[in-house]
């Protein structure tokens, strides 16, 4: 049996964010440095001294930067656990002012450590003066053309009676322009308010727009008077035109249907309208051409610029003409009389999934109008929908949907889609299988293929200042199999014009790219890659926004510190009264060495001499017994 004494492990955990700077002068942190590392001296003689920073993540080791953009001692308790469980784990003393703003509540995560928490209390828990502009809410996407709102929080502490003015300004090139100002009065010690600004989004991409409040005299700082947000703004919208040959209830309620999604801006013209159909990117064409008019004119524009189509036919249509001008659906012997007809989906239809109740629900709704004629879908088209008249189920076509030389083609055979929204509202008081199946079929159609052969992609738009900038790009050969042969190289510049060179890693078949961190502010990218003797390129861009979390809060909440200390048996500690900590570990019975026993055993097949023991007394029994005649 061996015994072996071991110290107690007792953890040192300093908080490197930046609020621990707040209201101390370099003196003082010097100073505070100073004790820190002479404590560290003092406690490893006698425990087994382990040390860790934190903020935005557990390190190990203190080197006193104090430039961590964020707090969170839930990580750090929940670290500590997991290292020195089982352990004998003395103390653990933690030296931060108790402000955290990521992670959960530290009084619950520490609920698992079985030792005592001695906090050194770092700064000021009396409240300044100060404004502070706490959070804004916004959306992150807007869409260009649209209006959107900013919810503002503003606080302030001891700055009654202080007028100050709410700025809204949008950054462009690092110089603030004023959109919007709003006049606050401060009425009490403790106040609080929160402002909506409506703006609109008139740029398309990034844009950085800062919120700030005028200071206040005597303001304790003027850090946490401002606050940058992002919102990206996309010019992702698709112009979509309903060009019909006179007015109809369908119209309205097709546009309202497809106006749901947000991508969508959708015109209402008539045939004889002077519409420029080239500046539309799908057009929607009711009852055309007609017995009235050809519409030739503008067809022949939707086939020179290859723009995706959606055909309705109609009693109005020339069925006919219609036959002719559209690829998907063949009809013989139309006329101008209709049929009333149900819908039923196609099982076997795959270019986008129908969810199962339209399948069960849409052939009970009312019964559209077909004009008489004889269906059948090409071999280009995929049927969706099928006709029932009556109570036969035909295999004529409703709704067919195609490709024809990369261009996408649907054909409606029939009328009166307004019926179906009115009956789906009478049904469900909603118009959910109605706007389901108008908007899935309009997302097939509308959906433009990307058919380049160098592409890079970035993980998103808007990045905080402490983490990387993650790109990834993807070459494709001429059958678009993805390939990595070539190097590829990409540029960021900044909005002063300086460029930042990289060349991306090979992965797999593909690229990848950390470009590290960035400053705040706006960027673009441009990637490179020269494949069969052709420069190919991909462009985006980026921004990257100030973490500013640690200048909201400028006093010390020691109120968790206390209850830390309380719950787990240990003492807050003061600055001032730093040179005592040693002694009050000592003092502390949990802080104490363990002694650990072992008791070593060994197989008798380990001990030789035994066996040769054994041997040789077989070896005198035989000639014992040989000798005397037994054998």
């Amino acid at each position: 049996m061996t015994s072996e004494a071991k110290k107690p492990v007792v953890v040192l955990a300093q908080d490197h964010s930046e609020s621990i700077l707040n209201d101390i002068s370099k003196e003082d942190s010097l100073a505070y440095v100073t004790k820190i590392q002479g404590i560290q001296a003092q406690l490893g003689e006698d425990y087994e001294l382990q040390t860790f920073s934190f903020g935005e993540e557990v390190k190990e080791g203190i080197d006193f930067q104090f430039n961590d953009k964020v707090t969170n001692i839930s990580e750090l308790f929940t670290e500590i656990y997991d290292r020195y469980t089982g352990q004998n784990l003395g103390a653990v003393i933690l030296a931060t002012d108790g402000v955290y703003n990521e992670g959960s509540n530290p009084i619950y995560t520490g609920s698992k450590l079985a030792a005592p928490v001695f906090p050194i209390a770092l700064g000021d828990t009396v409240p300044d003066k100060d404004l502070i502009v706490k959070r804004v809410f916004h959306n992150k996407i807007a869409y260009l053309g649209d209006k959107f709102s900013l919810q503002i929080d503003v606080a302030a502490r001891n700055c009654t009676n202080a007028p100050t003015n709410l700025v809204v300004s949008r950054i462009v090139d690092g110089k603030a322009q004023k959109i919007k100002t709003e006049q606050i009065i401060i009425n009490k010690n403790q106040f609080f308010t929160t402002k909506e600004i409506i703006l609109e989004a008139d740029r398309a991409g990034v844009q950085r727009y800062r919120i700030s409040a005028s200071p206040v005299k005597g303001e304790v700082t003027t850090y946490n008077n401002s606050k940058d947000i992002f919102i990206d703004v996309l010019d992702a919208r698709q112009k979509i035109l309903i060009l019909a040959n006179s007015p109809h209830p369908d119209l309205s309620a097709i546009k309202t249907s497809v106006l749901k999604n947000k991508n969508y801006q959708v015109d209402i013209a008539y045939v004889n309208d002077n519409v420029g159909i080239a500046a539309y990117d799908f057009v929607i064409l009711h009852q055309l051409p007609s017995t009235t008019h050809d519409a030739a004119a503008k067809l022949q524009t939707l086939y020179d610029r290859n723009i995706p189509r959606l055909y309705i036919i109609g009693a109005q249509s020339d069925m006919n003409k219609v036959g002719k001008v559209q690829p998907i659906l063949n009809i013989k012997g139309g006329n101008a009389s209709t049929n009333n007809v149900q819908a039923l989906v196609d099982p076997n239809f795959n270019l986008f999934t129908v969810d199962e109740k339209i399948k069960k629900e849409l052939p009970k709704f009312n019964p559209l109008a077909s004009p008489f004629g004889d269906y059948s879908a090409s071999t280009d088209a995929q049927v969706l929908l099928y006709q029932k008249i009556g109570s036969v189920e035909t295999k004529y076509p409703l709704l067919a949907i195609g490709e024809v030389n990369r261009i996408k083609v649907g054909v409606l055979a029939a009328e009166g889609l307004w019926r179906w929204k009115l009956f789906n509202y009478l049904q469900f008081q909603n118009h959910d299988i109605f706007d389901e199946l108008i908007g899935k079929t309009m997302t097939y159609l509308t959906l433009k293929e990307d058919k380049r052969k160098f592409r890079v992609s970035i993980t998103k738009n808007i990045f905080n200042e402490n983490e990387p900038v993650i790109l990834d790009a993807e070459l494709y050969n001429d059958s678009y199999e993805l390939i990595n042969t070539p190097d590829a190289a990409l540029t960021i510049k900044n909005e002063s014009g300086k460029d930042f060179t990289y060349t991306f890693n090979k992965t797999n078949n593909s690229y990848s790219l950390n470009a590290g961190f960035f400053p705040p502010g706006n960027y673009t990218y441009k990637g490179t890659i020269n494949y069969n003797g052709q420069q190919l390129t991909a462009n985006g861009l980026f921004s990257v926004r100030p973490v500013q979390l640690e200048k909201f809060e400028t006093t010390a909440d020691h109120g968790v510190l206390n209850v830390l200390a309380e719950q787990f048996g240990g003492q807050v500690i003061y600055p001032s009264l730093l040179d005592s900590l040693p002694s009050i570990l000592a003092g502390t019975n949990e802080v104490k060495p363990v002694m650990y026993s072992s008791l070593k055993t060994k197989s008798v097949i380990n001990y030789k001499w035994i066996f040769w023991l054994i041997l040789a007394l077989l070896g005198i029994e035989w000639f014992t017994r040989r000798f005397n005649g037994g054998y």
